[in-house]
């Protein structure tokens, strides 16, 4: 266990530097042309990693199985959390979202505690009602009912990219404790009405599906975004542009240093840098999918296949976009992407994985 907690440490190391150093190239001329200030990004980046870096160190030292205890409580809060973030004056809106609270130079997104609490509550859920679970499919309902209040909070913000995730977060979930296909089979298709409605009654939503369809119908409109993307990518070729390099990061590219930083990384690094990021990321991934097998907690169990989930749809999720090969969903790159609350808890999960990995008597 002691070489798993090392790899996984050394890989999360290597990424969140590797992630200081593009944050800096991907948006110190956007920050320079908004702010006058090409650090301004890369200051609240480390500002961020050093209150990420306190809670890693207090989850790590913490039993995790205490959580517990709070596992409802968390609920709880993050449901107050998402529907107090939706009243104007208290809610910051930002591109048409309103989804952070500002408190000076701080700003926190409830969703990110949303997907930890939820994470947290499931897995306690599962360990305490696992034979009822088996003999009484209803008694899922409580859990189906924070699943839906959780959603449809997270969806009027509007967040379709964390809606998303904690969504298949819940079937995967299901599916492995359950191991029964058609419950999820059901569940999918009394959802697939309500899901086509929720994407086509936006028109931004709409607009994301089309650009995905087909981005060249409209390269200057909704198109753009992955066009440039794209065109990112392309011209890194095999060795890339050379650090610092990147002509799309002069505000052709859109959210350069968020959702679309692995383009920058593509062109910048290259093929081999950007297969390189993939190979830590499996690195990573690896190491955690061992710790399920090497405890005997439960509650440990899910909580490390939850953390896994999570990382790993965010992962495949942003590059899937930055590709083209999915439509457009607002989840970052972990340990890479600019984005002050999900790099905290980023760290708060690494925390739990080395937590819940030590050898314990």
């Amino acid at each position: 266990m002691r070489e798993i907690r090392r790899r996984i440490f050394f890989v999360s190391v290597i990424l969140i530097a590797l992630g200081i150093v593009m944050i800096y190239s991907a948006s110190g001329i956007f920050a320079y042309e908004r702010f006058r200030d090409s650090a301004y990004y890369l200051k609240r980046h480390i500002f961020y990693l050093f209150l990420g870096i306190l809670i890693f160190y207090f989850i790590l030292q913490w039993d995790y199985r205490r959580l517990r205890r709070y596992s409802k409580f968390l609920v709880l809060i993050s449901l107050f959390l998402l529907v107090i973030v939706l009243i104007p004056g208290i809610g910051q809106t930002i591109g048409g979202a309103r989804r952070w609270f500002k408190f000076g130079m701080f700003s926190f997104q409830p969703s990110e505690l949303a997907k930890f609490s939820f994470l947290v509550y499931t897995a306690d859920f599962f360990v305490r009602k696992k034979n009822m679970i088996k003999n009484n499919p209803f008694s899922l309902i409580p859990l189906i009912i924070i699943s839906l209040f959780m959603v449809g909070l997270i969806l009027v913000q509007p967040d379709m990219g964390t809606a998303f995730l904690l969504g298949l977060l819940f079937l995967i979930s299901l599916l492995i404790f359950e191991g029964r296909l058609k419950y999820i089979l059901s569940l999918l298709f009394l959802s697939l009405p309500l899901i086509g409605i929720i994407i086509f009654r936006a028109p931004y939503r709409r607009e994301r599906i089309l650009a995905f369809l087909d981005p060249w119908a409209d390269p200057q409109g909704r198109g753009f975004q992955i066009i440039q993307s794209l065109i990112a990518f392309g011209s890194g070729g095999l060795w890339g542009k050379g650090l610092g390099q990147s002509r799309q990061k002069l505000l052709y590219l859109p959210a350069a240093h968020t959702d679309f930083i692995f383009s920058i990384l593509g062109e910048e690094l290259g093929l081999l840098g950007t297969l390189s990021v993939i190979i830590l990321f499996g690195i990573f991934f690896w190491e955690v999918f061992k710790i399920p097998f090497k405890i005997t907690d439960e509650f440990g169990q899910w909580l490390s296949l939850g953390i896994l989930f999570i990382l790993a749809i965010e992962v495949l999720v942003n590059i899937g976009v930055t590709l083209g090969i999915l439509p457009t969903k607002g989840l970052p790159l972990p340990f890479i992407s600019y984005g002050g609350s999900a790099l905290i808890f980023n760290l708060a999960y690494v925390g739990l994985l080395l937590n819940i990995a030590k050898e314990r008597k």
